[in-house]
């Protein structure tokens, strides 16, 4: 787009009389975001059986830290994009922090578990599950988000709907968590990854053709 372009749009933008703020419209995407994950998770999934046991393990719980951190830090960068001036380079250092832990998280499994159990931490019992799941949860609420993004104005809208993916990836990752006996940080680390990774490049491609102006 030519500078002159994005001028007359904001212009226009400026001229349309919203209900909400921008601000308001991504704090509404996000609540009825979640109501949308929440309803899908209880439509196709349960919470595990053992929930109340599960509770008192860091590992199971470790997997709501990352899950949440990434759909924090997510959504700032998602709004940070929804703007002409913002820019990935402003949100790496964001986007960076929920694999950093989970990485961590991975290596000191390693270090405490025998190397004969690290194949079947790894490989877990529901990998094809978590990856097909995760996605199913995410993708009205990423449909919601890139409805959100088109009310900004990104200046690269493939990127900010990667970001948004992630943060769809993020709500899908946090509820399927609920349901998923698999609480090693190998197994986060791959199979959630992977599954988040689907929704990003969804986002991506769904930003270019939604939130494009």
């Amino acid at each position: 787009m030519e500078t002159g372009d994005l001028i007359r749009a904001l212009q226009a933008d400026a001229g349309r009389r919203r209900a909400l703020s921008l601000d308001g419209i991504w704090l509404l995407a996000l609540a009825v975001a979640a109501a949308a994950a929440a309803i899908s998770f209880f439509v196709l999934l349960s919470p595990r059986e053992d929930l109340s046991t599960a509770i008192g393990s860091v590992r199971f719980l470790a997997k709501f830290v990352y899950a949440g951190l990434l759909l924090a830090t997510a959504w700032i960068a998602v709004r940070i994009l929804s703007r002409p001036e913002g820019s990935l380079r402003q949100v790496l250092p964001l986007l960076a922090a929920a694999p950093v832990l989970l990485l961590a998280a991975a290596v000191l499994e390693l270090a405490v578990l025998p190397q004969a159990d690290w194949g079947a931490r790894w490989i877990g019992r529901n990998a094809r599950w978590c990856m097909l799941c995760i996605p199913l949860i995410g993708l009205a609420p990423l449909g919601l988000l890139l409805l959100a993004l088109r009310e900004g104005a990104p200046s690269r809208s493939g990127q900010a709907g990667a970001v948004a993916g992630l943060v769809a990836g993020g709500l899908g990752a946090l509820f399927y968590a609920v349901h998923c006996p698999d609480d090693s940080p190998l197994f986060v680390a791959t199979w959630y990854t992977i599954a988040v990774a689907v929704m990003a490049l969804i986002g991506a491609l769904g930003g270019r053709i939604i939130a494009r102006w």
